[in-house]
C-alpha cells in the first residue's frame, strides 16, 4: 500500500466512524476468506459494515472521533464491527463468535464510553432500532383501538336492545 492509498483507507475509515454510534472490535485469528465473507453479509444485512483493518491505520483514523479511546484494543490481527444503529454490529458480532471460535470480542466503543466483551454482549441483548419503533407503534396503536372499540360498544348494545325489544314485540 503506497502513502496516496494509505490516505485514502484513513480518510474513508475516519468518515465512517464519524457517522456511526458504534463500534465493535474484534480479533479474527485463523478465519477463512469463505468465513469473513460470510461475516461480511450477515453484518450487511443488519446494517452494519465489518471491515479487517491495520492497526496503525485504525488509530490514525480514530484521532478526532467519539472512538479515539479505543486506541489501546488495537492489538495483533483485528477488525471493526460498526453500525448507527446502536446493537445492530453488537448483535451480529456476538452471534458469530458464539458459532465460531476463531472470531473473539475484544470490546468496542459507544457514544465514547469504552466497553469490554462483556459490554458488548450485554448491549447486544437489547432489542434493536427497528423492534423498538415496532414496539412504540404497537403501544401507540392499542389506546387508539381500545377507544374505537369503547365508543362503538354503546352503539352495538343500543342496536341489540332495540333489536331484542323488536323481536320480543314480534313474538307478542
Amino acid at each position: 500500500m503506497d502513502r496516496t492509498e494509505k490516505q485514502a483507507t484513513i480518510a474513508a475509515l475516519h468518515q465512517a466512524l464519524s457517522a456511526t454510534s458504534l463500534v465493535v472490535v474484534t480479533r479474527q485469528s485463523g478465519m477463512t476468506v469463505a468465513e469473513v465473507t460470510d461475516l461480511r453479509r450477515k453484518m450487511r444485512a443488519a446494517g452494519a459494515s465489518f471491515k479487517v483493518t491495520k492497526n496503525r491505520l485504525a488509530r490514525i483514523a480514530l484521532k478526532g472521533t467519539q472512538f479515539e479511546k479505543l486506541d489501546d484494543l488495537f492489538v495483533g490481527v483485528t477488525a471493526i464491527a460498526y453500525s448507527s444503529d446502536p446493537v445492530a454490529a453488537a448483535k451480529v458480532a456476538i452471534a458469530y463468535a458464539k458459532a465460531n471460535d476463531k472470531f473473539k470480542i475484544i470490546g468496542g466503543g459507544m457514544g465514547g464510553t469504552v466497553l469490554d466483551d462483556k459490554g458488548i454482549e450485554a448491549l447486544s441483548k437489547l432489542p434493536s432500532l427497528e423492534e423498538l419503533r415496532g414496539r412504540l407503534l404497537g403501544m401507540l396503536q392499542t389506546p387508539a383501538t381500545r377507544i374505537a372499540g369503547v365508543l362503538q360498544a354503546p352503539g352495538g348494545q343500543v342496536a341489540r336492545v332495540l333489536s331484542a325489544y323488536a323481536k320480543k314485540g314480534e313474538a307478542a
